[in-house]
């Protein structure tokens, strides 16, 4: 005894340490009920590749609408790296990113004006067209999911301008304040707030058969699919942790624990429950989960950023902070930080991706990847196909010298044959006159036509 109070006496730092770290190991097993709320972000490359694409994109669609906006859809070189400062490039960095990009943007010599011009390719024009003819085709699918966005908040309402802000998310079009909103009064309503001066959408009237989240239908397809116990399955959440993401004994249970806790739909009315309790409490915790996949399972994508999901936190009663509530659950989401110096979050839904594609692809969807996969084309293939185009108009012009030439020998063939004839019913004058003037004529009329086929 004498021995251990000499030694507290010595080293009573140490022994400090280790009662502090057996009590603190101890309120976290007996907190196992609970996920840890503070974790580790785990990355996944997938996904991480995924957005450096997608931030080429992005900023080779500001070039495109800032083109397309001008007249003819073409810009000149110079009033490009003008005009591309007020999109956040700087000083002649405009025509260097165009140029990495042949693909989707054509440099071009003006004929008349004799100055470089900047204009969109033959496949980027065809992919915004599939892109235009796909967004219109599935405006009756926006038309719900803007229902369903408008059954989640509380109030039934939602602010205008966070729509509008979040409609490339929703598959929405430019104009969907008419397009959608104004042309389907039987569904929305749009009115001005008095006391925010703001515009808003209001659902007119409430319709059961859609409040149904996407997770119950997963949930149903694996009940049928794989026959899983239901009592195991009716309030869990498909969860697939990132590789490389450590899993403890203690925290197994406690997702275990988490899978079966019982939770409110987030499309059900919970204004006469009573919040005050424990059990409520992580109910609503859990019901915050299902809101956010609810959220993110209604874009077209599968996506959607955590900068638009704030957004909507006061209208679907969402947690302050949003990035650790979501952190905690990495095995249902997965922020990835790449796209804006790490400026920018991108939630992922976990369950609807694999290998870096959507599980279920859309038209839409299909018709954006397009753009990226202009994006990841190689320059090198530019300058293959240029010089295959030129093989082969060499090749043609081969050939039509070798044509003319079988041409006109039979053509003088078969003056020699017509010569005795001529001679025989015109004479010699005659016959001269005849024959100078058609041959001349064929021959302009050939080379005129070949340099309009090699013009062309």
């Amino acid at each position: 005894m004498q021995t251990f109070i000499s030694q507290t006496k010595l080293f009573p730092s140490k022994l400090q340490h280790l009662w502090i770290l057996q009590t603190s190991l101890t309120r976290s097993m007996s907190q196992s009920t609970s996920i840890p709320r503070k974790q580790i972000r785990v990355r996944d490359h997938g996904y991480d590749n995924y957005m450096e694409v997608e931030k080429k994109v992005r900023k080779v669609l500001k070039f495109q609408d800032l083109i397309l906006s001008q007249p003819n859809s073409m810009l000149s070189a110079s009033r490009l790296d003008i005009l591309s400062r007020r999109i956040g490039f700087k000083q002649f960095e405009a025509g260097r990113f165009i140029l990495k990009f042949p693909h989707v943007f054509e440099v071009f010599d003006h004929p008349v004006q004799r100055i470089l011009y900047c204009r969109l390719t033959r496949k980027a024009i065809s992919q915004i067209d599939q892109e235009n003819r796909a967004l219109l085709a599935q405006i009756p699918d926006a038309v719900t999911r803007l229902r369903k966005l408008l059954m989640l908040s509380n109030t039934g309402r939602i602010r205008l301008e966070h729509v509008r802000i979040a409609r490339r998310e929703f598959g929405l079009p430019d104009d969907f304040e008419y397009s959608v909103v104004l042309k389907h009064p039987q569904f929305f309503r749009l009115f001005d707030s008095d006391e925010t001066r703001n515009k808003y959408i209001e659902i007119v009237e409430k319709d059961g058969n859609l409040a149904v989240c996407a997770i119950e239908r997963e949930r149903e397809k694996e009940y049928r699919e794989k026959g899983v116990d239901a009592e195991n399955i009716r309030f869990s959440f498909i969860v697939n942790f990132p590789p490389g993401f450590k899993i403890g004994k203690y925290f197994k249970i406690a997702v275990w624990k988490w899978q079966r806790l019982p939770y409110w739909s987030p499309y059900e009315d919970i204004s006469g429950y009573d919040l005050r309790s424990l059990e409520a409490q992580k109910r609503m915790e859990k019901r915050a989960v299902a809101m956010i996949h609810e959220l993110v399972s209604l874009t077209v994508e599968k996506k959607m950023t955590l900068e638009r999901i704030a957004h909507f936190r006061m209208t679907m009663n969402l947690p302050k902070k949003l990035k650790e509530f979501l952190l905690q659950h990495q095995g249902i989401f997965y922020i990835s930080t790449r796209g804006n110096h790490g400026k920018l979050h991108t939630v992922f839904l976990r369950e609807a991706y694999k290998k870096g594609e959507l599980v279920e692809p859309n038209d839409l969807y299909l018709a954006r990847r397009k753009l990226a996969d202009l994006v990841l084309l190689s320059p090198r293939k530019v300058i293959m196909d240029q010089e295959l185009v030129n093989y082969r108009r060499d090749g043609e012009e081969d050939n039509r010298r070798m044509f003319k030439f079988e041409d006109d020998f039979e053509a003088r063939e078969s003056g020699k044959q017509d010569e005795g004839i001529l001679e025989d019913t015109y004479g010699d004058d005659d016959h001269e006159d005849v024959s100078d003037y058609s041959d001349e004529d064929n021959e302009c009329n050939e080379s005129e036509s070949e340099n309009a086929r090699l013009t062309e």
